[in-house]
């Protein structure tokens, strides 16, 4: 059953935790909640947990109110950051302790929970490990423990607080693709709180970012990435160049560079535009809008490479990406003059005070790009 989020706020002291937060959680969805330290991400996840509440606002699933079901009979599986496992029992012990702490009605046979243990721990990857105790295992095994833990007790939904925080890059990326691959044969409602952009982009379904308090935008990865509604999600999410467009007698430019049409019909004077630098073309035809640049410097990054440029007209430093099997092909070296433009960009117009207008945000593509 969906779960309805409905102008959720959460104030502690001075502190707005939730301000005006509403949602809606499909069955079998798997949700990122995305956002900077303090935007409010872990008190919306415990007030799903039932280990917090709201000041003001509801929680609705199927009808029902989600907020006055006590928080053991919300079937929910919870995994923290850093475990949270008990150091004095073993592997076995601690997955199935929520099975073995329920009222005896509810208790399943010591040899059921035997068996849902046993085909817990080969799920995740931990045979032969249950009379371990904590201490003798690595990181991305216990966070094994908790998550199968949080399983055992079959819930509806799984929420995860940062669970990879704790651990290594290497063994982040085998778990996160592991955990999906759960989520999928499990088919679970999974909430996912993170910081990590990379980790939300490529686990979510939908990712819900976040800031005071507050979500800025709802929806795919893909829409997150190319078509983000604030100029905070440009910012937070992935790198983005960010520079001033000003009105001039052919129209809003920046430099040497004008994109061609004009959505507002000159209503605006200025407007901030962020590219991505991917989306930075190189080497562009004479004769095309573009700026000139100075390459300061090339960063190899494995199969990416970063170029920083410098466009003297304008101040501006700017970030490209190509993959480095091209740099050869282009003939790209620190000290070369550069004709760089966009391919695409997220133009937000500046109002009469200098804050920008979301509602007025413009996406805008080149007619006909040039390949670098």
């Amino acid at each position: 059953m969906t779960l309805e989020l409905s102008h959720l706020h959460r104030r502690f002291a001075e502190f707005q935790a939730l301000d005006d937060v509403s949602l809606r959680i499909a069955p079998g969805e798997f949700l990122a909640l995305l956002g900077p330290s303090g935007s409010g991400k872990t008190t919306l996840l415990r007030i799903l947990a039932g280990l917090d509440y709201p000041d003001r606002g509801s929680v609705h699933k199927g009808g029902t109110d989600f907020l006055a079901t006590p928080s053991r009979e919300r079937n929910i599986g919870m995994v923290f950051q850093h475990y949270a496992l008990f150091r004095h029992l073993t592997v076995t012990e601690n997955v199935a302790f929520g099975l073995r702490v329920r009222s005896w009605r509810k208790r399943p046979s010591r040899a059921v929970i035997r068996e849902r243990v046993e085909r817990l721990l080969k799920r995740v990857q931990l045979e032969g490990l249950g009379n371990r105790y904590p201490a003798q295992l690595s990181g991305g095994q216990r966070q094994r423990v908790a998550l199968a833990r949080a399983l055992a007790v079959e819930p509806d939904m799984l929420l995860l607080d940062e669970p990879f925080g704790a651990l290594d890059a290497q063994v982040r990326v085998t778990l996160r693709r592991w955990l999906r691959e759960l989520h999928e044969e499990l088919e679970l409602t999974t909430v996912f709180v993170t910081h990590d952009q990379e980790e939300a982009l490529e686990l979510a379904d939908r990712v819900a970012v976040m800031n005071n308090g507050r979500i800025e935008q709802v929806g795919s990865p893909e829409t997150i990435y190319q078509q983000p509604a604030t100029p905070f999600v440009c910012e937070f999410i992935g790198k983005v160049n960010r520079f001033t467009v000003r009105r001039t007698a052919a129209g809003l430019a920046a430099g040497s560079w004008v994109p061609d049409d004009d959505p507002w019909q000159g209503r605006f004077a200025e407007a901030i535009a962020y590219v991505r630098p991917e989306q930075l073309r190189l080497a562009v035809s004479p004769g095309q809008p573009a700026w000139e640049a100075r390459l300061r410097h090339i960063y190899l990054a494995g199969s990416v490479a970063h170029l920083d440029l410098y466009v003297a007209a304008l101040d501006l430093a700017l970030e490209a990406d190509v993959a480095s099997e091209d740099l050869s092909r282009l003939g790209l070296h620190a000290g070369m003059d550069l004709r760089v433009a966009p391919r695409s960009a997220v133009l937000f117009p500046l109002d009469g005070q200098g804050a920008t207008a979301n509602q007025e945000r413009w996406i805008w593509n080149a007619r006909s790009p040039v390949p670098a």
